[in-house]
Order: structure tokens, then C-alpha cells, then sequence
């Protein structure tokens, strides 16, 4: 009987091949091992932060599950930056960009070294989407293991949901309200352990949205770090990608465009991170497809918004994985919402999977359908002179009274500029603070504006004065808060041409965003318009402001076309 041709064969058998198989002999495998399909091991394990602390011991699981199934793995790493830690400096320029730079490094070891499969380990904002974008532009047989949520802790009664909560209370220190001996307790209290973030921000909607697509088996995303049940997902996942590989079942071969509806979907439901909408256009471009503005707006306003967690409701990661996390909420949507015919990373459809899920086993953390927590999503797309692609805000992290909004522009070419006048006392209630040049190729890289966030919070400005930028926010960030203006500044767009004291009109229940100026008088300033001088960068962010496309093509680095094409 003839044996299965394996891709990995093109490199290791045969005479021509037999210098490569020294090496192979060189790092202690035997003649048996050789011949086996070899499986990728993609670790974003480093030591700098808890996102991804422990994943070594979910790849040595990831293993087991391999040479269970087997196969011969190869564990090799990858970069993973934390935006936690990335925030406040000019680090967090690097951040966005490293999602494609994580993305080719798979790619090219993967192609290099005729990889059969890939089982790929991450867990946090950026790195997860890189890994579902690597699976679609490789497409050889390849699944997600997601690291999974840290415990939330607690102080003084509270839940704790993250980095941004301890930042946010130090405008309690400046009024007296808090010790610097209670602050200091406050800051050890968030991070109970190794794990994501313990709220839906970036790194939970997506890790929870790998499951949706297909590409992490059905639970993974909201099951914790920590758990014994990680471990088991992990060594599931070891086996799953072994009879993928037998099967040749790849990525492209199932995961399709309804796949990609159901997870907007979900991810409308879930109350998911605005950066979900930069994220999830660029995996879709690795596969193949085109998500569109016109897309998230329809399907978040016809989504009823179900999961009560932080920043969005009051629960953690924790409740939410008890209450019956993803499929519980898929469970709960039906075929009324979803295509449950899609097939999942373990090889059933939906339909399958749900036949034996229980549902919902909280209604306080997911509720039903016919009692949501409000009718649509908490994303929202504004559009108008001022966003002729598109804005976003997170509606529900907005203070009624600023739902509609109409006051003076103060305008700032940059983040730091933007802070130190709110620190400075020089914005006021009323005010619409616009920080631009800071998308993807003005930032460049698109920078979170978690700092001035945080400031306006601090000096008592978050429910009365509003927030513009084509940067983008933290999946924590709340108050009125739009990002994502584009055309962005750098390429000309309508954000450059505002000047101090222009109006500005917000008007979320309309999804409008508009600059009280006439077309003749922008017409006007865009002959006269010269762009902010670009900021000294290094030779890698040069290279993304070059390539980069806009945020709502998923500020992916595009490939240079020839002239001929």
C-alpha cells in the first residue's frame, strides 16, 4: 500500500534530499520520525508579559496531542507585543505593524521548511489575527490555540477588567481620594496570573471570534489560562491538526464568506473591541474576501447585543466562560442569525456543535434574544463630510448626554499634543478634541489613543466633551470616542483639513458625523493643504507607512504592484 505524499517530502526524501536529512539526523530525530508529516509549531511564548507566560506549557501539550496523531512537531517562535505595556510611548507605534510582520514570519517558515501543518499559539491584541491571517495565506491544513483569559481579580469589591481600570483611577490620586500605598495595592490586584486581559477587549473578541471563523475548536476562545481545560484544548488541537493534515483539510477549503458573517455577528453580539473592525477585514483579505464598512453597520444594527462583560457590561472573562461562553451565544442567536451550516475547526458544522450545547447558563451574563441588552450592536459606523469612508464608536460605552453633540473643534497633529493640552486645562466642556496624523501611515501605525483617553477621564471631560481621531482607541476605552476617520489625514483626508474653532456635529442615533463647513470652503483649504511634516520613524515603520492601506481595509502592507499592472 502505498504511503500518503506529504509536502514536507519535497525536502527530506530521495538522494537529492539526503544532505537535508542530515540535519534532520543533526537535531536527534531517527529515520521512523523523518518520514512522519511534520507539524508547525508557531509559540508567541516570551517572558515580558502574562498574555503569553505560559504558553510553553500549551505548546508541550500541543505536542502530546501531535505525536498522539502521529506526527513530528516543530516548535519555533514568533515576536508578541503587549499593548499594555506599549502604551504611553512611542512603542505602541510598532504595534499594529507587528500583526503583519508576525504574520510573514509564519509564512516564511512555514514555506521554507515544507511544513505539512500548523498549529499556531497566541494570545493577545495583535497576535491572534496575525496567526488567522498567516492560516489563510499559507492554506496547508492549520488550527488556533488561543491562550485563553486571566483570572479577573478584584479591589475593594471591584472586578478588575485590565490595565486601563488602574489608569483611570489615577485621577482618584491626584483629588486625594485614593493613597499612593492603596494605589500601589490597586496596580497588583488587575493582573491575577498569566492570560489575556480578563474583559471583552481586542485580545478576547478575537480569540472568541477564531471559534466562530473555524479556525480554534469550539469553547477555546473564553476558556481560561490557567485551567486544566486549556491543556485539553491544547492536546485536542494536537490531534485535530493531525487528521486535518490526513485529510488535507485546509483553511480556505471551509472557512468562506458566510463564516465571516457569522463572526461580525457574534462579534456584534459579544460587544467585541472597535479594533475588531480593523482586524477582521484584513483576515478576510488573506482568505480572499472583502469586508466593508456598509457590512459592520448592517449586521451591528440588526445584531441585539447579548454579553453583559467588561467595558461594555459588569461581568469578567470568568463568568462569561461559565455561563457557556461562544457557543453558548451562538446557541442563543440561531439559525435566525447565523449559518449554522459552517463548519467548525473540529471538522462538524454549527448545527452539530450546538445540538449539544446546553445554552446560556447565566442570563444575567448572556442574555436572550427577546430580552438583550439592547436591540443592536454597541459598534457603530458614522459617516458624512467629516468620514466620507467611515468613523466607529462603541455606542454603548457612551454617556447619553453626548449621544448628540455639536461643539468646537480643538485641533492636534498628534497624540502628545492632544494630552498635554488637556493636562494644561486648555479643553473644555463642550469641546471636540480631533487628534490626527495618527492612522495608519500619519501614526504611522495607527496608534491606540488610550492616553488621552485616560487624561480626559481624569480631568472630568469624559461626558462632556468628545474625542475625533483616524488613530484608533484600547477595546477598554469608553466615553465618546471615534477613531478610525478615514481617508486619514496623511492621505488628504477631510480630518487635515479641520481648523481650530470649526464646528463639528456628532449625532450617533443618525450615525453622522459632519463638519460644519461648506464644500466650497474645504474645497478651498485642500489646494492650500500641505501635509504635517512625517515623523522620524525607524527603517520597519517607514516600510508600513510605504505599503500600508487604510483602516478599513484592515491596515494590512500591501504588495507593491508593477507598473504594468
Amino acid at each position: 500500500m502505498k504511503e500518503k505524499a506529504y509536502r514536507s517530502d519535497r525536502m527530506k526524501t530521495g538522494h537529492a534530499n539526503a544532505g537535508n536529512r542530515a540535519f534532520l539526523y543533526g537535531v536527534g530525530l531517527d529515520r521512523e520520525e523523518i518520514r512522519k508529516p511534520f507539524i508547525g509549531i508557531a509559540n508567541t511564548w516570551n517572558e515580558l508579559h502574562p498574555g503569553h507566560k505560559h504558553l510553553r506549557e500549551l505548546s508541550a501539550a500541543v505536542k502530546e496531542g501531535v505525536l498522539s496523531g502521529g506526527g513530528q512537531p516543530f516548535e519555533f517562535n514568533t515576536i508578541a507585543l503587549c499593548d499594555g505595556l506599549a502604551q504611553g510611548h512611542s512603542g505602541m507605534c510598532y504595534v499594529l505593524p507587528s500583526r503583519d510582520l508576525i504574520a510573514d514570519s509564519v509564512e516564511v517558515n512555514a514555506y521554507a521548511h515544507c511544513l505539512d501543518g500548523l498549529v499556531l499559539i497566541a494570545s493577545c491584541d495583535k497576535i491572534v489575527p496575525a496567526m488567522a491571517m498567516a492560516a489563510g495565506r499559507i492554506n496547508i491544513p492549520a488550527i488556533i490555540v488561543t491562550g485563553g483569559p486571566m483570572l479577573g481579580g478584584a479591589f475593594e469589591g471591584r472586578r478588575m477588567g485590565g490595565g486601563w481600570m488602574v489608569r483611570e483611577a489615577s485621577s482618584r490620586v491626584m483629588r486625594g481620594e485614593l493613597s499612593e500605598e492603596d494605589y500601589e495595592r490597586m496596580q497588583k490586584s488587575v493582573c491575577d496570573g498569566v492570560g489575556s486581559c480578563p474583559m471583552m477587549g481586542t485580545a478576547n473578541t478575537m480569540s472568541c471570534l477564531m471559534e466562530v471563523l473555524g479556525l480554534s475548536l469550539p469553547g477555546c476562545g473564553a476558556c481560561h489560562a490557567v485551567t486544566a481545560e486549556k491543556l485539553r484544548y491544547a492536546r485536542r488541537s494536537g490531534k485535530r491538526i493531525m487528521e486535518m493534515v490526513e485529510r488535507d483539510i485546509k483553511p480556505r477549503d471551509y472557512i468562506t464568506e458566510p463564516a465571516f458573517a457569522n463572526a461580525l455577528r457574534v462579534g456584534a453580539a459579544i460587544g467585541g473591541s472597535t479594533n475588531m473592525l480593523i482586524h477582521m477585514p484584513a483576515i478576510a483579505d488573506s482568505f480572499g474576501y472583502t469586508l466593508t464598512p456598509e457590512q459592520f453597520d448592517r449586521i451591528g444594527d440588526t445584531t441585539p447585543f447579548l454579553v453583559n462583560v467588561i467595558p461594555s457590561g459588569k461581568f469578567t472573562m470568568r463568568e462569561f466562560e461559565q455561563a457557556g461562553g461562544v457557543p453558548a451565544v451562538m446557541k442563543e442567536l440561531g439559525e435566525e442569525y447565523l449559518d449554522l451550516g459552517q463548519r467548525t475547526a473540529s471538522g462538524r458544522t454549527w448545527a452539530q456543535e450546538l445540538e449539544a450545547c446546553p445554552g446560556s447558563a447565566c442570563s444575567e451574563v448572556i442574555a436572550g434574544k427577546d430580552r438583550p441588552l439592547r436591540r443592536d450592536s454597541g459598534l457603530c459606523v458614522l459617516r458624512g463630510n467629516l468620514a466620507p469612508v467611515g468613523a466607529v464608536i462603541k455606542r454603548t460605552a457612551v454617556d447619553p448626554g453626548m449621544l448628540c453633540h455639536r461643539g468646537p473643534a480643538r485641533v492636534f497633529d498628534c497624540e502628545e499634543a492632544a494630552v498635554d493640552a488637556i493636562k494644561s486645562g486648555q479643553i473644555r466642556a463642550g469641546d471636540v478634541v480631533v487628534i490626527r496624523y495618527e492612522g495608519p501611515k500619519g501614526g504611522p501605525g495607527m496608534r491606540e489613543m488610550q492616553n488621552p483617553v485616560t487624561a480626559m477621564i481624569s480631568y472630568g471631560l469624559s461626558g462632556c466633551a468628545a474625542l475625533l481621531t483616524d488613530g484608533r482607541f484600547s477595546g477598554a476605552s469608553h466615553g465618546p470616542c471615534i477613531g478610525h476617520v478615514a481617508p486619514e489625514a496623511a492621505e488628504g483626508g477631510p480630518i487635515a483639513l479641520v481648523r481650530e474653532g470649526d464646528l463639528i456635529s456628532i449625532d450617533i442615533p443618525s450615525k453622522s458625523l459632519t463638519l460644519e463647513v461648506s464644500e466650497e470652503e474645504l474645497e478651498k483649504r485642500r489646494r492650500e493643504w500641505t501635509p504635517a511634516p512625517p515623523k522620524a520613524v525607524s527603517r520597519y515603520l517607514e516600510r508600513f507607512r510605504f505599503l500600508v492601506t487604510d483602516a478599513w481595509r484592515g491596515a494590512v502592507m500591501e504588495v507593491p504592484r508593477r507598473p504594468e499592472e
